[in-house]
């Protein structure tokens, strides 16, 4: 089988994590910004997609050279070997970026791709005039830094954080692969208490116990990979039967997620269920201020609201205040809190023990961390 060189693209700050997923699976990394390069063959690239929690997508790196002039670019791009990737019929738009780069222009660069790619695929298959691109997606992206340039083809499809599980979502919902991320960052293992006590449509919870169970977050879903040619349909089944076997029925989860809101409670089981976790996690519909436990050692993750809109500060400080009142006392327990309001250990009362940048989409937002000191 051949092997490609390949790389998981991550959001910003997470590209440790992602890293060490790869590890844990075997592979050798190498971890740049947004993205952790590996290698694999075709077995790789369907295991990767399955079980990778925290990516965004799965590429093949087709080729990668540095260009100062279009000229340059064109030819370079159109050596590669593209008939061993597109048949005649392939859909292949091609995306591009360039950064501090002398090729700036973002749509002569695709065009240019474009271009080469059209005229080498012409020249093997002997086609004269335009490809039909009729069959399966290829999509492409070129993309320069510096001057560098690397053509990749993408093998996943719509992102990674589409489990394909969420069936309805809240106002401002957490994309499965931050929740991931979230739970990944803390302490917690399947022998100790997890709540998320405004858990929204369930996304947190659901994370946890999907990593809990080993359950394999891509098995609700298809990938571009699976329209390809060249990629064995029985390679595929063969993946996802394995991916399928790995869950661990034989754990018993202490799983909580609570919310102020009884119908984001349905939701999230409705969600839950969809996932297959749904006796995994105990639903409660709960505010922050009435939570009560004797359990000890255990972990919170919470995603509140960020208070974004002046009107809705202070009930967020409010509720800042209610968390800190209610958890500091449970001195056993750790406590992960993610929001864009850089005041909130002010508000919670306690200067957290680590603080962690991330980027919830667009927005910066920090993760406060407070470490319980474990009892025995």
């Amino acid at each position: 089988m051949t092997t490609y060189n390949l790389i998981a693209t991550t959001a910003s700050g997470i590209e440790a994590l992602a890293a060490n997923e790869l590890k844990q699976m075997g592979y050798k990394v190498q971890t740049e910004n947004g993205r952790i390069r590996f290698q694999g063959d075709l077995k790789d690239i369907v295991r990767t997609n399955l079980w990778l929690r925290t990516a965004d997508r799965v590429k093949i790196i087709v080729g990668e050279f540095d260009a100062v002039t279009f000229d340059d670019l064109f030819e370079q791009v159109k050596a590669l070997p593209w008939d061993e990737y597109l048949p005649l019929d392939a859909e292949f738009p091609v995306e591009g970026r360039s950064i501090k780069s002398k090729l700036f222009s973002v749509p002569d660069v695709q065009r240019l791709t474009k271009k080469a790619i059209v005229e080498k695929i012409s020249q093997v298959y002997h086609r004269r005039g335009h490809l039909p691109e009729t069959g399966a997606l290829y999509a492409l992206e070129v993309s320069i830094l510096k001057d560098h340039v690397m053509l990749t083809l993408d093998t996943t499809g719509p992102s990674l954080f589409k489990r394909g599980y969420r069936i309805e979502k809240g106002d401002a919902p957490l994309k499965e692969n931050m929740a991931a991320a979230l739970v990944a960052i803390t302490n917690w293992h399947t022998d100790m208490p997890f709540l998320d006590p405004v858990c929204g449509s369930g996304t947190i919870p659901i994370e946890a116990a999907l990593k809990g169970l080993n359950i394999a977050p891509g098995l609700k879903r298809a990938f571009s990979f699976e329209g390809w040619d060249w990629m064995p349909a029985e390679l595929v089944a063969e993946q996802r039967a394995e991916a399928a076997a790995q869950r661990r029925d034989d754990l018993v989860l202490d799983i909580m997620g609570a919310d102020i809101d009884g119908s984001m409670i349905e939701i999230a089981k409705l969600n839950a269920n969809e996932a297959g976790v749904l006796h995994d996690i105990d639903f409660k519909q709960l505010a922050v201020k009435d939570f009560r436990t004797e359990k000890h050692n255990g972990v919170i993750v919470a995603n509140p609201p960020y208070g974004e809109r002046l009107s809705d500060a202070s009930s967020v400080h409010q509720l800042y205040q209610q968390m800190g009142d209610v958890y500091r006392p449970l001195t056993s327990w750790s406590k992960y809190v993610l929001t864009s309001d850089l005041q909130f250990e002010s508000y919670y009362g306690e200067k957290s023990t680590k603080r962690r940048k991330l980027y919830n989409g667009a927005l910066r937002t920090d993760f406060f961390q407070y470490w319980g000191k474990r009892v025995h």
